[in-house]
């Protein structure tokens, strides 16, 4: 999910997306803390001052839209043009399928010889092809992973990126985005009534558009000194007042029915946002998203988000639940234990499975610097 990390090759990183991914998969991992310890989503049964815990979905939206900003970065800087597609997607995949992989193993263990995720039976072995082929959003079976849905999606707007990108460059940013928004639009206007289309529904389509508009804002990088004054912060703020208005009055329950609609007026919001943090404004909220432990986080907040829900459930399930009573004494002691034991055990599975993808860009590489360790 955005959660990925896209260095260009060439150029320095930009300061700031690397902390905004460690904040948003720590936000995610709350929100399941708060998911198991208050059981009637979408009603808000906790505490009026928690209740922003329960839109845990729009960190993934937030991802989504960084994926597609972070992707463009280099493309933008080259006239919008990706280079070789084998190369791409040869670097996709192996950017995100061992930790991938190596996490599905680690939750179909724990599912089934543990516990299995919250409303979900055992794993099958249809899960196991569904997971590990990256068509679980196509293909129904019990979930070993309750955050995994998204990393199907993510893959699949990879296929469509090369031509996304083909579009701008041709056509320009205003035709690619708005032909992605409009064919998305209409998807989710004819679902109600064309079952045919109601099919696509399960590929979460309006996460197209949120993929992007992130495309679209890392244009922001082609003209820095140009656009780098502009108020990016202040249009993002803008575009976010309404919603968070809307989702103030409208509650949780409406909000999670029409997340569809919803995530499509959040992303402009998480589009600019990006902008401005990009060219650097503002101040304090880069300087906050580049201090060294969030940054940190945010090395390997893919790891966070891939492994968190099954030691999430297990911590709280067979540790808090039979200890404390349900609601805030659960919700504490869940974080208490789970955030710390998510983060570290998360640290500890990218030193393995993520970080060296990151570092070796293939398997001789890769291979020289393990012997190299060893000796």
């Amino acid at each position: 999910m955005g959660l990925t990390i896209e260095r260009p090759a060439t150029r320095s990183r930009l300061a700031g997306l690397d902390g905004l991914r460690g904040l948003a998969a720590l936000f995610v991992v709350l929100h399941h803390c708060w998911l198991l310890s208050f059981p009637g989503f979408p009603v808000n049964d906790a505490p009026w001052w928690t209740g922003w815990l329960l839109y845990g979905h729009f960190a993934v939206v937030v991802f989504i839209v960084l994926s597609g900003f972070s992707l463009a970065v280099s493309p933008a800087r080259s006239d919008w043009r990706l280079g070789s597609l084998p190369t791409f997607f040869n670097r996709r995949a192996w950017r995100i399928l061992p930790p991938y992989w190596a996490a599905l193993a680690f939750s179909l263990v724990i599912a089934w010889t543990v516990i299995p995720q919250p409303g979900q039976q055992a794993p099958t072995g249809q899960s196991v092809l569904f997971y590990g082929l990256l068509l679980q959003d196509v293909f129904g079976s019990p979930s070993p992973n309750g955050a995994m849905w998204s990393i199907a999606v993510e893959a699949q707007l990879y296929l469509v990126f090369p031509l996304m990108l083909l579009v701008l460059r041709k056509w320009g940013a205003a035709v690619m985005l708005g032909a992605v928004t409009l064919i998305v639009v209409a998807v989710g206007a004819l679902a109600p009534y064309v079952p045919a289309v109601d099919l696509l529904m399960r590929l979460t389509p309006q996460f197209a558009a949120l993929f992007a508009v992130g495309a679209v804002c890392a244009g922001v990088v082609r003209a820095r000194e140009r656009t780098g004054r502009l108020p990016w912060h202040w249009f993002a703020a803008a575009a976010a007042l309404p919603v968070l208005t809307l989702v103030v009055v409208a509650g949780p329950v409406w909000v999670v029915g029409h997340f569809f609609w919803v995530d499509l007026a959040v992303g402009p919001a998480a589009g600019l946002l990006l902008a401005g943090v990009a060219t650097g404004r503002p101040g304090w909220l880069v300087r906050l998203l580049d201090t060294r432990p969030v940054r940190r986080l945010g090395s390997f907040s893919y790891s966070l988000y891939l492994i968190h829900a099954p030691l999430v459930v297990m911590i709280n399930r067979l540790v808090v639940a039979p200890r404390v009573p349900p609601g805030m004494p659960a919700f504490l002691l869940t974080l208490a234990l789970a955030v710390p034991a998510s983060v570290g055990a998360a640290w500890l599975f990218a030193s393995v499975f993520e970080l060296p993808f990151q570092r070796h860009r293939g398997w001789r590489s890769l291979r020289e610097a393990v012997r190299a360790r060893f000796r």
